[in-house]
């Protein structure tokens, strides 16, 4: 079963290394989104497990956290996985007492441990 991935707010180059990431680990389909509205849209119209986060968006300078926190208070959509893409700790833990998954930085993707992490929400066992 694929899977898939929003990805929001990352500029081109990181969202291809999260997309070749994610690919050589799981079966998915990472779509994109470059702000709140467009992704708000998607999530409302499209099913998706998993939202992947930037905490600053790249094209518009919008605010990641708001994102996280509007999904996540969101009764239509707020069950589905949201996820912060950052490396500064302070900020993971601000986005998880907003309701997301622990997430990861782009500086984590050759963790070996981030695959474990991830297939939480994107194995077929989930």
């Amino acid at each position: 079963m694929t899977h898939r991935v929003l990805s929001v707010g990352q500029c081109g180059m990181d969202h291809g290394s999260i997309s070749r990431f994610l690919n050589q680990h799981f079966d998915v389909s990472v779509e994109q989104a470059h702000g709140t509205d467009q992704a708000l849209d998607k999530l409302r119209n499209d099913l998706f497990n998993l939202v992947l986060v930037n905490r600053v968006f790249d094209q518009h300078g919008g605010d990641g956290m708001g994102l996280i926190q509007q999904v996540c208070q969101d009764d239509s959509i707020g069950d589905i996985p949201v996820m912060l893409v950052s490396n500064y700790p302070d900020y993971q833990a601000q986005a998880v007492a907003l309701g997301a998954a622990p997430g990861f930085g782009k500086s984590g993707l050759n963790s070996p441990d981030l695959p474990g992490h991830l297939a939480t929400f994107l194995s077929d066992q989930s």
